[in-house]
């Protein structure tokens, strides 16, 4: 048998115990098992085994939730590992600490798959095995706490207590340091956001705090960071990615799987502070880039700073590609979540281009606006997984695309 680190029962002097035997992952990284004929997730699980459960209710009349979080574990998967984190169970930022990383990619490998074939047109593509992180922990640039009374941590999504967190290994160890000085001095505030660069050692800290209440230096608008051989300035709203070391893989696969020859347009659909545009700029004949964030655009206007082939334009992507003349030679698609309006996808389909990089945070976006390109002439050449978030269930994805060869 198996201890699980057990959650604080502080607030429930009987917890309520129950035996499952748990099914598979559900969209939240939780496993899914039944409890009195009804389907819950429970926190802490591995598909197939059996464990002693805490259950935990919340919400009120019909939007009442049940949930699980694994106390003890009576049959384990092969692929248990324990958890290094004396937070994991209580903070439930991390989904899967107490999986081997190699099951985690394999997972993530299957998970895309398993969107892949929903659509009929793409449910004979091969799915690359997932591309690793150098790091396991250490690895988030970017950090959001929750501050009670002066002390930082995190709220559990699944029992909504707050839990003191002294070091969050998953953070750079940048953010740790500050999230050391930090502590039991921040009773401003009730939230409080931190982003670290790590090739440059500089750091954001919002909200701006008083010459006495934090014994750092806040309030600043941007910091920067070095990606490969290039500064990029990231102010407090605009994206960037959490993981600074796999960023650097990711541009790398996608000006790989371009081909690129020297002489194309690039399209750069939802560009941010210029990531992809700046660093593929030398690449190309020129650029053109979309963004709608109007911090973004202002952190690109320093970004692009001496590259005279790269055009900038403010507004949404569904907007301007769908009044944008002329053609583009290769096209890279990073959006949100939410995965492109079909104004974008339509723009793609007129222009036709060489090659198409498509980079996506969530699987089942992914798969839907893909089989939308192939109706429209185009062929998925690769579909890759690049683990950018080790230790939880999200998953980035690189799908490239080719039409007319």
């Amino acid at each position: 048998m198996t201890q699980i680190q057990k959650a604080d029962d502080s607030a429930d002097s009987k917890p309520e115990l129950a035996t499952l035997t748990l099914g598979e992952f559900d969209p939240m990284g939780d496993t899914v098992a039944e409890l009195d004929g009804e389907s819950i997730s429970v926190f802490g699980g591995i598909p197939g085994e059996r464990v002693v459960c805490r259950i935990v209710r919340y919400g009120r009349r019909k939007r009442r939730h049940t949930a699980g979080m694994v106390v003890e574990v009576l049959e384990a998967s092969p692929h248990r590992v324990a958890a290094p984190c004396p937070y994991f169970g209580t903070c439930t930022g991390c989904q899967w600490q107490h999986i081997s990383y190699d099951h985690q990619l394999s997972i993530k490998r299957d998970t895309v798959a398993a969107a892949l074939r929903v659509y009929p047109e793409l449910a004979g593509l091969s799915v690359e095995p997932t591309v690793p992180s150098d790091q396991e922990l250490n690895y988030r640039n970017h950090a959001r706490f929750t501050v009670r009374g002066g002390t930082l941590g995190f709220v559990s999504r699944i029992t909504r207590q707050f839990a003191r967190v002294d070091e969050c290994m998953l953070m750079t160890p940048g953010i740790n340091e500050i999230l050391d000085k930090l502590q039991g001095r921040s009773s401003a505030t009730s939230q409080l956001s931190i982003r670290y660069g790590i090739n440059t050692d500089e750091w954001l800290l919002q909200p701006t705090f008083g010459p006495n209440e934090v014994p750092i230096e806040s309030g600043q608008t941007h910091y920067r960071e070095r990606l490969l051989d290039r500064i990029f300035r990231v102010a407090s709203p605009s994206f960037f990615q959490v993981n600074t070391r796999q960023a650097e893989r990711l541009v790398t696969m996608v000006r790989e799987r371009l081909e690129l020859r020297g002489d194309e347009t690039l399209v750069d659909a939802y560009a941010g502070v210029g990531t992809f545009a700046v660093l593929l700029a030398a690449s190309v004949r020129n650029v053109i880039a979309v963004e709608e964030s109007a911090a973004a655009v202002k952190d690109s206007a320093i970004n692009t700073l001496g590259i005279d082939n790269l055009e900038f334009r403010e507004g949404k992507a569904e907007d301007i590609l769908g009044e944008l003349g002329g053609s583009a030679d290769v096209v890279v698609l990073d959006p949100p979540r939410a995965g492109c309006l079909p104004p974008v996808l339509d723009a793609v389909v007129r222009w036709a281009p060489r090659r198409v990089c498509y980079v996506s945070c969530d699987p089942e976006s992914l798969a839907r606006d893909l089989q939308v390109l192939v109706n429209g002439g185009f062929t998925v050449d690769r579909v890759e997984p690049i683990d950018m978030f080790p230790q939880t269930h999200h998953i980035e994805c690189i799908a490239t695309l080719s039409c007319g060869e």
